[in-house]
């Protein structure tokens, strides 16, 4: 078992010219780790977040990849209003989209018999309808371009049960389907939909809003004994996002070492 992390990997410019829109890309987690790597792998990037400092924060990181600019704009993928305006934002401010990172998301924990309305539908307003709002909004303008990507994040507890998940377990499920059905109903118009499914992904945030206990026990499960850095997961991300993966829609792909 090795738990030595890869090197960061070199840029190959496997985005070079692409327009790329990440939400929830603040902080410290894959949304940011994505924006960086496709940033380095040439692409225009363009982000969201609901959190103004820390959005502020990661334009500024970005800049010192992106020395032409990182557009940003505050949405919460809840209200659809801000949804269709960063969507318009994002279009004027890069000249059109050619991928939508779809990585806003809200976890918890509850059991079922304790889970209020209330957490349960943050989860799901969050986590399932903000992809599909993300998703509804861009699809017009590449449908009407006749190309486009949109990779979704879901989670490996999409198809594993783990207690006290039920919710977000439940949303992440949905985002799996969500993303099988847009992808048969965009592939007419060469329009790719497929998502990425993290086990354990490790970065100070999680750290702070998780037991010790929970994080030791989920890093168990992992074949090579640790979780992977937000890189690694944004790495297959930027993979689905590039014309490598122009024969792939409607996949949910697997970012984990989970034993079977």
């Amino acid at each position: 078992m090795s738990k030595t992390v890869p090197p960061y990997p070199e840029s190959r410019d496997l985005l070079r010219g692409k327009t790329i829109l990440v939400t929830a890309a603040a902080g410290t987690g894959i949304g940011f780790a994505t924006a960086k790597r496709c940033a380095e792998e040439g692409a225009r990037v363009m982000i969201s977040d609901i959190h103004e400092r820390r959005l502020a924060e990661a334009v500024a990181e970005l800049e010192k990849v992106s020395p032409a600019g990182v557009p940003s704009r505050l949405c919460n993928v809840r209200d659809d209003a801000d949804v269709r305006g960063l969507v318009e934002s994002a279009v004027d401010e890069l000249g059109h989209l050619d991928v939508l990172i779809n990585n806003a998301g809200l976890g918890g924990t509850a059991n079922v018999v304790e889970m209020t309305d209330e957490q349960w539908e943050a989860v799901l307003d969050t986590t399932l309808t903000g992809t599909f709002r993300m998703t509804r909004a861009v699809l017009p303008h590449m449908q009407e371009r006749r190309s486009g990507v949109i990779v979704n994040n879901a989670s490996v507890l999409g198809w594993r049960a783990q207690v006290g998940q039920a919710h977000y377990a439940a949303a992440k499920a949905g985002v799996m389907a969500l993303t099988r059905c847009a992808a048969l109903e965009a592939a007419e118009y060469g329009v790719r939909i497929n998502a990425v499914s993290p086990s354990l992904a490790t970065h100070p945030f999680l750290n702070k809003v998780t037991p010790q206990s929970v994080l030791d026990e989920l890093t168990a499960r992992e074949a090579f004994g640790r979780g992977a850095e937000p890189f690694e997961v944004a790495n297959v991300i930027v993979f689905l996002a590039s014309d490598l993966a122009s024969y792939m829609t409607g996949e949910c792909v697997s970012v984990s070492s989970q034993r079977a």
